[in-house]
């Protein structure tokens, strides 16, 4: 679906639907994520490059992780579903995302995972939490929604 079908579709000015397209685009990331946790969780540990270098393998730990990337990927979606909303909802998943970033640099800072991390992890730790992070400025900045 475009933006522009999708802007059709909710009824929104073209800033808001792009506005919510976006921040749907975000949860439905989060969401595919947490369900290929849930249904296959080995396969989602081999998937990920750098997962099989934090431990092993242990399914109830992954499917725990996935359920909170699902409430994360449910509460973008609220975001994008009640605008006037998205600023504090936002700022919930990126207070989570952000946390989880952390932990993996204090992890990179005690020893526990090579420096190179850093780059195994941008696409999947990091780069989540700054889109998030932006679309909530971006949210925030606004006054007319």
């Amino acid at each position: 679906m475009s933006i522009n079908q999708f802007t059709a579709r909710t009824g929104d000015s073209s800033r808001a639907g792009l506005k919510r397209f976006l921040i749907a685009l975000a949860g439905l990331a989060l969401f595919a994520n947490a369900l290929f946790m849930l249904a296959d969780p080995l396969g989602w540990y081999e998937a990920i490059e750098g997962v099989p270098d934090t431990g092993p393998f242990n399914p109830h730990f992954v499917r725990d992780i996935g359920v909170s990337f699902l409430t994360a990927a449910l509460t973008t979606a609220a975001a994008a579903r009640w605008l006037r909303l998205a600023w504090p909802l936002l700022c919930t998943v990126a207070l989570y995302l952000g946390l989880h970033a952390l932990l993996h640099l204090w992890d990179i800072a005690a020893g526990r995972l090579e420096p190179g991390h850093l780059l195994i992890d941008a696409p999947g730790v990091f780069l989540p939490l700054f889109a998030i992070a932006a679309l909530a400025l971006w949210v925030r900045r606004d006054h007319d929604i």
